[in-house]
């Protein structure tokens, strides 16, 4: 058989997402994180790096809010790499 599915429990490349965050002062960091990673983790792991508290940043994409409970599939479901920006 040459069947090409992803067999259940296998990781494969698209398990993972490469995103960036764009600061308000044109600085982009960019994560690689599991497409079903709440992005608190990346949100805390954002601040550290910038020295900054969760609670002085707001996360957007498009313009809209994003929750430290989203993941990244629930929100880019069509993209590898997409732009975040973090609006201080």
């Amino acid at each position: 058989m040459s069947d090409e599915k992803a067999k259940e429990g296998v990781k494969t490349e698209n398990d993972h997402i490469n995103l960036k965050v764009a600061g308000q002062d044109g600085s982009v960091v960019q994560f690689k994180i599991k497409r079903h990673t709440p992005l608190s983790k990346l949100m805390k792991a954002y601040c550290e790096r910038q020295g900054l508290s969760i609670r002085q940043i707001r996360f957007r994409f498009d313009g809209q809010p994003i929750n430290e409970t989203d993941t990244p599939a629930q929100i880019w479901r069509n993209f590898a790499c997409s732009p975040m920006a973090a609006l201080q």
